[in-house]
């Protein structure tokens, strides 16, 4: 186990046993799809005796494959080293020739025996996302097979042998170029990619990455800045980072850690765009409830509410006045949550009339934990006070307010979270991919996920 401290808020620690077991998934899911691959024509041309004969090889299908699992080890400091060998490929495909005016043609059979692949990926950082790069790569073919046939030209058959030559040093030349030419694909990728993670129609995610990769023997690590934004709104919050020392779990395959400003700046970003609030009206509430939204009702708690505006409907505009504040301390989750609530009396015509705005200050606490494949958990409530802000309609006492939303959190609210609580939240999966054997833990600061995956080869469609 080893640990690391950084200035990321969100850190992924990569071990090589999920390496490993990425690579088992995509060498069983290659093995299923290589027969809907389409290998590109080969072109060339080649001297004999009289002159230049021009080739081509198209139309090629792989008819069998024996894919032997990459060899994948991280190299400290570098990257990842990967190690092919054993790889034997059989294809089919057309043939067409040509010397001069004479033309040739006919189908072939092409047997690639023991093929090694040994090279370096070099993992670094360039301008906040993830680089890679190939700068060491060899490959050899330990022998060729090649059998032509049809093509009735005298001229073309007697010098099968020099394409079989020529064409299996072209085929040791360009694995080599191929695999190099994928990376640089693959590079060209990453750096077209954005670092700034839409999420929804609110906020963004900064996802760039902090420092170079952590590269060590026994595995990967990334650190991630991990902040939100508001998309039409965004600025820094106004609390400070907290920076983490995470422990990577080189038993799991995935180490995972979220800091308090990780979450922080989510409740900061969603509250900066307006999605923390609901206008709520009275056909929101179930008919059969004793209380609603109407000034007549509301005289229980106001009396001079119903005698200056008789028996009109009610509508609560009810927002986060700030940003939901989440501190992680040792097994305990603590979240306090700043909101107001304005509330109006409804003329016919859809007039709103304001009335009063209450300020609701409250705070709980709550325990998490994950069980097989389920995110379980009990939360309860430490305080919770209502003070009048602002009034249109003279002062009132706020106590029975108090009281009333008490009791209901305490009766309804609470029981009816603590239940779904109890039987469990599914965790997520993302494109085919589970999480198993899940260990998570509260730590002073920050969220520790440590966690196997799961992917069935369906996943890899």
């Amino acid at each position: 186990m080893h640990k690391y401290q950084h200035a990321s808020f969100w850190m992924c620690y990569v071990c090589l046993l999920c390496v490993c077991a990425v690579t088992h998934w995509l060498t069983d899911w290659l093995q299923n799809e290589l027969g809907n691959i389409t290998l590109p024509a080969v072109k060339g041309s080649v001297f004999i005796i009289f002159g230049s004969v021009e080739y081509v090889l198209y139309n090629m299908s792989i008819q069998r494959c024996d894919l032997p699992e990459p060899s994948v080890a991280f190299s400290e400091g570098t990257g990842m080293s990967l190690q092919v060998s054993g790889l034997s490929i059989a294809i089919t495909g057309l043939w067409n020739t040509r010397y001069g005016i004479i033309k040739d043609g006919g189908w072939f059979e092409l047997v690639m025996f023991t093929v090694s692949l040994n090279t370096v990926l070099q993992l670094g950082r360039e301008d906040g996302r993830l680089s890679i790069s190939t700068p060491v790569c060899s490959a050899d073919v330990e022998s060729v097979q090649m059998n032509f046939h049809g093509g009735g030209s005298p001229i073309f058959q007697p010098f099968v042998k020099f394409f079989h030559k020529h064409i299996t040093s072209e085929i040791r030349a360009k694995i080599c170029q191929t695999f190099v030419k994928e990376i640089e694909a693959l590079e060209s990728h990453l750096a077209a990619m954005s670092v700034a993670l839409k999420v929804d129609s609110y906020v963004y995610m900064n996802i760039s990455l902090t420092d170079s990769p952590l590269v060590k023997d026994s595995g990967l690590g990334l650190n991630v800045k991990g902040e939100f934004y508001s998309n039409n709104f965004p600025s820094e919050p106004p609390f400070p980072s907290n920076h983490f020392e995470l422990s990577w779990r080189e038993d799991y395959m995935v180490s995972l850690g979220a800091s308090e400003f990780f979450v922080n700046s989510a409740a900061y970003a969603y509250q900066r765009a307006g999605a923390l609030k609901i206008r709520i009206t009275d056909d929101m509430i179930p008919k059969a409830s004793p209380f609603h939204l109407n000034t007549s009702q509301f005289g229980q708690l106001i009396p001079q509410l119903p005698k200056k505006y008789p028996d009109l409907p009610m509508q609560i505009l009810l927002y986060a006045s700030d940003a939901p504040l989440f501190s992680f301390n040792k097994t305990v989750i603590n979240v306090n949550v700043s909101a107001s609530a304005k509330a109006y009396a409804m003329k016919a015509n859809s007039v709103a009339i304001p009335l009063f705005r209450l300020d609701v200050e409250s705070s709980f606490s709550g325990k998490a934990y994950i069980d097989k494949y389920l995110l379980k958990g009990v939360l309860q409530m430490k305080n919770l006070t209502v003070t009048l802000g602002a009034t249109e309609i003279g002062c009132f006492p706020v106590g029975p307010i108090e009281q009333a939303l008490k009791l209901i959190m305490s009766s309804f609210v609470l029981p009816k979270l603590n239940a779904q609580l109890k039987d469990g939240l599914p965790l997520p999966r993302v494109k085919g991919f589970g999480l198993r054997n899940s260990v998570m833990t509260i730590e002073n600061g920050f969220l520790a996920l440590a966690t196997d995956l799961s992917a069935p080869y369906g996943s890899w469609q």
